[in-house]
């Protein structure tokens, strides 16, 4: 082995099968890890000969590093990682990596013609946070990589990734990728998926209420907004996401249209339901690591989880203080036994954890491409294919849920204020003193703490163009159906006139 390695620390009763003689002299290893201050989910780094560097370990079991959350550890791990590697192929320890091998393994990774796997500048800029903590606590001096010093930071990062689709994109992803339609948008003879609904009630759930894969992928049944808790208008309901799930850790109120959570419900009614029998009929359950039965949710500002567990212990938690680990060992009683409080299951009718949808947001690219590309295009991997070939299919993530989310409520509030009310420039100061611009208030919806990180971070191709003056063509609202077409007609001027946003028309003609 020539390259270093990184193992992670199970969670309890996950180890698997372990052999009776121990691992490398260790009789009982999950205790053994216990007992040195490893935790679930902590890295543990092995150098090229086998053997586990002590460093490194202190590091990891270090109060700069232990309390960080559990995915940026495993993405600081990883960043370290193939530094380790290079510093190692050329000899050099460590804790003696000087300000050139940083220089020499930045160009490797960034610049250097001879790598296939060049990364951008925003990811330059991550793995040189986890090298500057790493550096800093083992006291290398003069420090190799400084995130302070403006040098060692790359000048062409970008804020995020932005992927967008237009609603009727969405729709036709959804249709291809989920539901199995041909390109003319019937059902292809022989498609079967057990999981359709499940699936295509994420997507619009996310769709319409711009919350996180994390913050969605881990409602539990009675956190799901119900249709009595419609506003005063009756198209959207309102609930609310807890601390512990979001990036922020502060909760927050988020809104989904009734459209969505009806479809959720339906969910709930068929697929869920039925997954659930079939694991109580097999016992399943009975066999999962960890069961909290809950005997009682507050309703109050801070609603509490109480909860008797398999050895009667008696146990309760603010509802907002659940991660998302937590809330899969939640159980309700239901008609036939225990069944999860986790709202969205496997086909085994097991919590299914939030980094499980990118494989299904990736079945669903891969399926459009395969109904939408050539042969010939499909055999090109996806970043090495021309613009114009990867026009032809829609590509979605989770998180690009969220952005066309943004990016639709920007629309539709600037044409409420422009169009709908006929507000005169005055009006529009008074109505966003009152209310807030539209920015603000879809800065609101997604729970950024500052409306300046929606602008650059979400939506700043289309910061720059004047949306009052392409939406003041659009007649105003009357019925329903020319409203829909109004904003058709303005997400494909936007999609021909700003770069990352997908729409259906550009797709489809493409596709011709």
């Amino acid at each position: 082995m020539d390259e270093w390695c990184v193992v992670w620390v199970p969670d309890p009763r996950q180890w698997g099968s372990l052999p009776p003689e121990g691992v490398l002299g260790v009789q009982d290893l999950p205790t053994e890890v216990a007992r040195i201050g490893l935790r679930p989910g902590d890295p543990v780094f092995v150098a090229p000969d086998g053997t586990v560097d002590q460093g490194l370990l202190d590091f990891v079991r270090s109060f700069e590093f232990r309390d960080l959350e559990r995915e940026t550890k495993r993405n600081y791990a990883t960043d370290i990682r193939p530094l380790l590697t290079f510093l190692s192929s050329r000899g050099v320890s460590w804790r003696r990596a000087t300000r050139q091998d940083l220089a020499d393994y930045r160009h490797w990774r960034c610049r250097a013609p001879q790598n296939p796997r060049r990364i951008s500048g925003t990811k330059w800029n991550r793995e040189a946070a986890a090298f500057t903590k790493l550096f800093r606590w083992a006291k290398v001096s003069p420090l190799p990589v400084d995130v302070v010093r403006r040098g060692d930071l790359a000048a062409d990062s970008v804020s995020s990734r932005v992927l967008w689709l237009t609603p009727r994109t969405w729709g036709l992803w959804s249709d291809i990728g989920l539901r199995g339609h041909s390109r003319i948008g019937v059902p292809v003879p022989g498609w079967e998926s057990r999981t359709e609904l499940r699936n295509t009630s994420f997507v619009q759930l996310l769709l319409s209420s711009g919350l996180r894969r994390q913050e969605g992928g881990s409602l539990l049944t009675f956190e799901l907004p119900s249709q009595r808790q419609r506003l005063r208008l009756g198209r959207y309901c309102h609930g609310r996401v807890a601390a512990a799930v979001t990036r922020s850790k502060q909760s927050r109120v988020f809104y989904a249209s009734v459209d969505a959570v009806g479809q959720v419900e339906a969910y709930v009614e068929s697929e869920r339901a039925w997954a659930v029998q079939r694991a109580q009929a097999v016992g399943r359950y009975e066999r999962w690591p960890m069961m909290w039965l809950v005997t009682k949710v507050t309703r109050s500002l801070r609603p509490k989880v109480e909860w008797v567990d398999r050895n009667g212990v008696v146990g309760e938690q603010e509802l907002s203080r659940l991660g998302w680990r937590e809330r899969q060992w939640l159980f309700l009683e239901g008609p036939d036994g225990p069944e999860p409080a986790w709202l969205w299951l496997t086909e085994q009718g097991l919590p299914m954890v939030p980094d499980r949808w990118n494989g299904v947001f990736r079945m669903a690219n891969l399926r459009c491409e395969e109904v939408l590309l050539t042969a010939e295009e499909r055999e090109i991997e996806r970043d090495f294919r021309l613009a114009e070939v990867r026009g032809k299919s829609p590509y979605a993530t989770p998180h690009a849920a969220r952005h066309s989310m943004a990016l639709y409520m920007l629309v539709l509030l600037n044409q409420l204020v422009e169009t709908r009310y006929g507000l005169s420039a005055a009006d529009r100061r008074d109505f966003a003193m009152l209310f807030g611009d539209p920015w603000w208030l879809v800065k609101t919806l997604l729970g950024h703490a500052d409306v300046e990180v929606t602008k650059r971070h979400y939506l700043a191709p289309v910061a720059h163009l004047q949306l009052e003056s392409i939406l003041a063509a659009a007649e105003p609202a009357g019925e329903e159906e020319q409203r829909a077409e109004d904003l058709d007609g303005v997400f494909t001027r936007l999609a021909r006139e700003s770069e990352g946003i997908q729409d259906i028309d550009a797709v489809l003609e493409a596709a011709r």
